[in-house]
């Protein structure tokens, strides 16, 4: 197979079975790389569609099968489009990458005047990295993911004098919660700039447990929080797992109102999203975060994370 005998095709919806068809190549993809090649963002844009509008790139060989993907979202008026882009295993080293890249490179165009485009290269594979570098790419921020065994010896949550941990009620605490993520990640690139509709994309999803959503509060105000994450399902009543990978947990999302730093709430509320992870019998645990979040790193070390792969953001120069 090559890029001459493949045909990329743009479109603005895809159907539910050329979603279910995308999804799995990137899974054969994941198999084959050991790093999932779409983010969360991207997944579910893929499954809940809406209003907000995204560009999909879809390759096929020329009896039909799917051969690649690519997804751009133009509507980061601030940081420009971004796109991510996923190749069958079988179908690589022909140029197939390169043309989802062009192809993504003029849709942002027609979007963003000033033509920039930021890429996402999960797993930091070599060959992206090659392919990037010679688009004209240049690396503009690494995304580490962190495991730790839950088995590990885990400190007890010490919390701050006055505050107590709670789960997340539906229904009750949404708007106080997005005001607090806000004001944890003021600065940060994606979490800081979460609406009520990106809350609600996520508690549909059918990992969402509030009893894994940890808020810390004091005398009614929330200060902090854990939101727990489990990928595939729990064991069921015979031991067994329904998928083929076993479940992992996730330290989802971890937020500290700026007033609390220093009090070691940060802490309390990762060993207790810890403890909670384990009361369900997992045995890992995971999470992402940026090389350059010195503070965030060595707290995890602390902790006893280690680093397991690595996700690069590619800039057009």
């Amino acid at each position: 197979m090559s890029s001459e005998s493949c045909q990329v095709e743009r479109r603005v919806r895809l159907s539910a079975d050329e979603v279910g068809t995308v999804l799995e190549l990137a899974s054969a993809a994941g198999d084959t790389d050991g790093a999932f090649p779409l983010s969360e963002h991207t997944v579910l844009h893929l499954r809940h569609g809406g209003d907000v509008p995204s560009v999909h790139l879809i390759a096929r060989e020329r009896g039909g099968r799917l051969a690649g993907y690519a997804h751009v979202d133009t509507t980061d008026v601030v940081d420009g489009p971004s796109a991510e882009l996923v190749v069958h295993p079988m179908g690589r080293r022909h140029g197939l990458g390169r043309a989802l890249v062009l192809a993504a490179l003029a849709a942002a165009g027609e979007a963003d005047p000033a033509g920039r485009l930021r890429l996402w290269a999960h797993g930091d594979h070599p060959s992206a990295s090659a392919l990037a570098l010679s688009l004209n790419f240049r690396r503009a921020r690494v995304l580490w993911q962190l495991r730790r065994s839950l088995y590990a010896e885990m400190p007890a949550p010490v919390l701050p004098d006055g505050v107590v941990l709670r789960p997340f009620r539906p229904g009750a605490d949404e708007e106080q919660w997005l005001a607090l993520n806000a004001r944890a990640f003021a600065d940060h690139p994606e979490q800081g700039r979460w609406t009520p509709a990106d809350l609600r994309v996520r508690m549909a999803e059918p990992w969402f447990d509030p009893a894994g959503f940890l808020l810390a509060e004091r005398e009614g105000r929330l200060v902090g929080f854990h939101w727990t994450k489990v990928h595939g399902e729990l064991r069921g009543e015979g031991g067994e797992h329904p998928h083929h990978h076993d479940p992992i947990g996730e330290v989802y999302v971890l937020g500290v109102d700026p007033a609390e730093h220093g009090s070691g709430l940060g802490r309390a509320l990762t060993s207790a999203g810890l403890r909670h992870l384990r009361s369900h019998g997992l045995d890992q645990v995971m999470l992402y975060v940026d090389e350059s979040n010195h503070a965030a790193v060595a707290l995890y070390t602390r902790l006893g994370f280690a680093r397991w792969s690595t996700d690069v953001l590619f800039q057009r120069i």
